[in-house]
């Protein structure tokens, strides 16, 4: 069925051609939802079509309106304010839409891979310390982003690169030798990656402690930054790094490879998971090559001291070191390495999408540019998903002082928060204990994920733990809690032998006309989220949706007081409702339960 936005647009094309001798290209003809105070579903916005009518914007709009409901059948009415045409919409069209939503396996979804194929990195960890809150919302977005884009038709390569070398390596590395005894999380009972991290802690803390005992030996501050012994040890350790000392090399696997074990049981925990795994270990190499390579094209300069820059001066950018002067790589040099080798392995790649953190935002410009230069002509396709940081009450987190809000522990402290909310509310007082941990953790995760897909990721966002799991307002609980209720609506139906079904006499109430209205707008929201990149848009959605049916529920009975044929349809529209909000919460990464 053709959809009625694009009804209305064709048919106001010939009426502006009839009536005005005039054509319009479907840019020029603004539609929009009708305010719930008019009569309507959908708005023509009147004031552009003035210069070519000649006439006042009310006189413009009652011809269209009167041409309108003349020569298309699903205009049944219309009201102008001002400049502003209201059409009221066929009960026919919205029963018919029902229809096809019933019928609909995939209703708002693409056929898989009918558009391109794009790349998705998020995560992309440290490999010094574990997991945390800002590494929550990175992951939640990028796979959620992931999702929608399948959703929208594009085919999805989901990766991650892994920071597992340079200096902060090194310090996790220097202060288990000086500090760790052997430790081992075997022994120790800890997560691979909390260990390793524990010691990035102890490394900062012996800094500081040397830093102090020079200065007050009479080092100037920078000269004593600089002289700690453990901070020389730690350059020296990445020195013999690079040059792929068989001792430091055999102890950096064995301590990322405690670090990969814990990233992997919390990415496990968090739902999210990977096609690809890049290791900068590797793709340092192939930047240094490309950038070797660039300097031969004369894309890049070696200076007199042997270090390779770019200058983009002339793009309103700045000079970038590519290569320092020793032939080492820099930050820059990898991500090079990195974009390339995808393309390679990705002929088809049509643009990266980079979940980096607002405080990159130049670094990725300068990234693009240099593989534009380089001749990658996809690269302009290439995005930065960039996202605001997530605060606490108590201010900013620090990895280095240990006063991370640590992604284990959080993502615990939710399902228990879960447990006492709903055991208070008398919600898992019939369940088995397997039955009531599995619905805690799906309240406590859905309660995260959502908190931190709800906001714009562009806004920097407070996080409050209390908040996002409430069952009032626009958490995920509320909106659980309001698609367990069109389950158990269906399931009493059919304890009572009512099977939901659409009935083509049925006149529409105002509130099963306003779900179906709200139904509708599903696929142009999931279009609109992919073209964004924007989780909050399915996460705002789904809760005015949720809204919208418990608005509908508390006037229009279901069960009760109506004959049959009314409880049919409503339960119908209860069942698509449901199975809408479920996809929704599915692009958030969201799982729902089947009671609460």
């Amino acid at each position: 069925m053709q959809r009625i936005e694009d009804q209305v647009t064709q048919a106001i094309k010939e009426a502006v051609l009839v009536c005005y001798n005039a054509t319009l290209e479907p840019s020029q003809i603004q539609l929009q939802k009708t305010r719930k105070e008019f009569s309507g579903a959908l708005t023509l916005v009147v004031f552009p079509l003035t210069r070519i009518s000649r006439k006042s914007p009310e006189q413009t709009a009652t011809e269209l309106g009167e041409w309108l409901k003349e020569r298309l059948e699903t205009v049944v009415g219309f009201n102008v304010v001002k400049g502003f045409l209201n059409l009221e919409i066929s009960d026919r069209y919205w029963i018919n839409f029902l229809n096809d939503l019933i019928a609909s396996a995939n209703y708002g979804f693409r056929p898989p891979g009918s558009r391109h194929q794009l790349m998705v990195e998020y995560s992309s960890p440290n490999t010094n310390k574990p997991l945390h809150l800002g590494h929550l919302r990175n992951n939640f977005l990028g796979f959620s982003v992931a999702r929608i884009l399948e959703a929208a038709g594009h085919e999805v390569v989901k990766v991650q690169i892994i920071n597992d070398r340079g200096i902060h390596i090194c310090k996790s590395m220097v202060a288990w030798l000086r500090f760790g005894n052997g430790e081992t999380p075997a022994e120790s009972g800890m997560k691979g990656d909390k260990l390793v991290g524990k010691y990035y802690v102890a490394f900062d803390q012996q800094y500081k402690k040397e830093i102090g005992e020079l200065v007050a030996s009479g080092y100037d501050e920078a000269s004593a930054k600089n002289e700690a012994p453990i901070m020389k040890e730690a350059r020296t350790m990445l020195l013999k790094w690079e040059e792929r000392d068989a001792e430091v090399m055999e102890l950096w696997r064995t301590m990322n490879g405690w670090v990969y074990e814990g990233f992997s049981a919390t990415y496990a925990e968090m739902g999210v998971h990977f096609d690809k795994l890049y290791y900068e270990s590797d793709t340092y190499l192939i930047g240094k090559e490309e950038v070797e390579k660039g300097v031969q094209k004369g894309v890049f300069q070696r200076r007199a001291d042997g270090s390779v820059w770019v200058d983009l001066t002339a793009d309103g950018l700045d000079e970038k070191l590519l290569l320092r002067a020793d032939g080492t790589a820099v930050y820059i040099t990898q991500d090079i390495g990195t974009a390339i080798l995808r393309f390679r392995e990705y002929p088809e790649l049509a643009g990266q999408i980079y979940t980096v953190g607002n405080e990159q935002e130049y670094h990725f410009k300068v990234l693009f540019l240099i593989l534009e230069k380089l001749g990658f002509s996809t690269s302009s396709n290439n995005f930065h998903l960039s996202y605001g940081m997530v605060e606490l009450p108590e201010g900013k987190m620090k990895s280095r002082e240990g006063t991370v809000v640590d992604a284990d522990d959080l993502m615990a402290e939710m399902v228990l928060s879960a447990k006492e909310i709903s055991e208070e509310q008398g919600k898992m007082d019939d369940l088995s204990e397997a039955e009531k941990a599995a619905m805690c953790k799906i309240i406590g995760y859905g309660a995260l994920k959502y908190y931190l897909l709800k906001v714009d990721p562009k806004k920097k966002m407070m996080f409050d733990p209390k908040e996002s799991i409430d069952f009032f307002g626009n958490t995920a609980p509320f909106i659980q809690f309001n698609y367990v209720r069109t389950l158990a609506l269906l399931n009493k139906a059919r304890e009572k032998g009512i099977e939901p079904s659409t009935n083509a006499t049925h006149e529409l109430s105002d509130g099963e006309r306003g779900l179906l209205l709200k139904l509708h707008d599903f696929p142009k929201v999931v279009d609109e989220a992919a073209s964004g990149y924007d989780p909050s848009q399915i996460a705002n959605y789904t809760y005015e949706l949720v809204k919208e049916f418990s608005s509908f529920y508390q006037v229009n009975p279901v069960l009760k007081d109506v004959d049959q044929a009314t409880s049919r349809f409503r339960l119908a529209l209860a069942q698509q409702t449901g199975k809408v909000v479920q996809r929704g919460m599915f692009l958030l990464g969201i799982e729902m339960p089947v009671r609460m």
